[in-house]
């Protein structure tokens, strides 16, 4: 029975006459696989010249790893760290794991329909058994490999992609960032920043099983994403989405309580820190406004974040609404003014002005026109009244 046993364990016995033909044919062995590869795996005709260069090197390292197996018979199994060593890794991410097993199988059929050829007379059994035992164990080098690469890779890729999420919270807008999306396989656009809060359990138990199930339901929404958690915030970057508060919608739920923002849509994801920072500007005033939709729009929040102190929102109360306003005459101004305080009541406001209602409900229309605002709409009302204020502040300091 111990006998037995130290067969198993033991590698192919094949007879040495056998050894020193494969010895002899390995060059052609190598080549008549790279042909094979060349006619049989039409992604392989496609490669670049310098990865087809890779992989024939491959192929010849893995023929030599297997005449290596079969001449030192006492080894329980080949050594095959250096058959997929010979390449580099950036070749992991040419070839995929099908790909490499696709290849196992041409190489290892190159060398199997030589086999009554390569071996001595009376065995060819043994030479078989040999390369089929071969061709498992190669095969599952190749997902060790793989699996290795996708390990390193994942480690290396949440690493980056902590970094471009705190990098656009902080509002650089780098030119690494080009890289840092290239490095992610990241082409997406227009891109928008979801934001809000992480739940309390999601906190405590750690963070990275909620972006999990966030990214695979990306996936199925087919969107780019970028998460990371800063805080009790949780930050969401997310490409190919043509509308941001549909998008939030979709992830909505995995937010704790309180406010989901949406940013504003840009372009890539190296202007993505324009969208972020009107998005966290937001989900810092949103108490201002507790009623609030859930999500909302960075920009639905433009008056709470310019009571806030939001320079952005400041500035776009003043140029979208307080200078067109403006430009379109004193009367304009005047009539809207009159009925903001006059708590949207167009006979107070055409009694106070001598002008028939008629006017009044003119010039409202054109108000709207001109600021995408109803005047009789409350929060737009409201966002008229912060924007007429800021825009009479900014002539006053105009003026010094």
């Amino acid at each position: 029975m111990a006998a037995k046993q130290q067969v198993r364990r033991s590698g192919p016995r094949v007879h040495e006459e056998t050894v020193r033909r494969m010895e002899r044919a390995t060059g052609t062995l190598g080549t008549a696989a790279i042909a094979a590869m060349d006619e049989r795996l039409p992604w392989f005709r496609n490669m670049s010249a310098e990865n087809r260069s890779w992989l024939g090197l491959v192929a010849q390292a893995g023929i030599a790893a297997f005449l290596d197996w079969i001449k030192h018979p006492e080894r329980n199994r080949p050594a095959l760290t250096e058959v997929f060593g010979t390449a580099p890794r950036e070749l992991a991410r040419a070839v995929s794991l099908q790909h490499a097993v696709e290849m196992v199988r041409v190489i290892i059929d190159a060398v199997e329909s030589q086999v009554d050829e390569l071996a001595a007379p009376g065995d060819e059994r043994e030479l078989r058994e040999a390369v089929l035992t071969y061709a498992r164990e190669i095969a599952f080098s190749a997902a060790q490999v793989y699996a290795r690469t996708a390990e390193a890779r994942g480690a290396w890729d949440a690493r980056l992609e902590a970094l471009v999420v705190d990098s656009l919270v902080r509002g650089e807008a780098e030119d690494s960032l080009h890289a840092w999306a290239s490095a992610l396989n990241w082409s997406s656009s227009p891109v928008t920043v979801v934001v809000g809060t992480i739940g309390d359990e999601d906190s405590q138990g750690g963070a990275e099983p909620l972006i999990e199930d966030i990214r695979a339901q990306a996936r199925r929404a087919r969107l780019d994403m970028l998460a990371g958690v800063q805080g009790h915030r949780l930050i969401l970057v997310l490409g190919g989405a043509d509308d941001p508060i549909a998008a939030a919608e979709r992830f909505a739920g995995r937010f704790g309580p309180g406010p989901v923002i949406a940013g504003p849509l840009v372009r890539d994801l190296r202007a993505a820190s324009v969208s972020a920072r009107a998005a966290l500007a937001a989900l810092r005033a949103a108490p201002a406004w507790p009623e609030a939709p859930r999500p909302s729009g960075a920009d639905d929040l433009l008056p709470e974040r310019a009571l806030d102190g939001d320079p952005d929102a400041k500035a776009a109360l003043i140029s979208d609404v307080y200078e067109p306003l403006a430009g379109g005459g004193h009367a304009l101004l005047d009539t809207l003014t009159t009925y903001l305080e006059q708590g949207s009541s167009l006979e107070a406001t055409a009694r106070l002005l001598f002008v028939h209602p008629n006017t009044v409900r003119y010039r409202l229309r054109r108000v709207a026109e001109l600021t995408e605002y109803t005047p009789s709409a409350g929060r737009d009302g409201f966002t008229l009244w912060v924007a007429i204020a800021l825009g009479r502040l900014a002539d006053k300091r105009a003026e010094r």
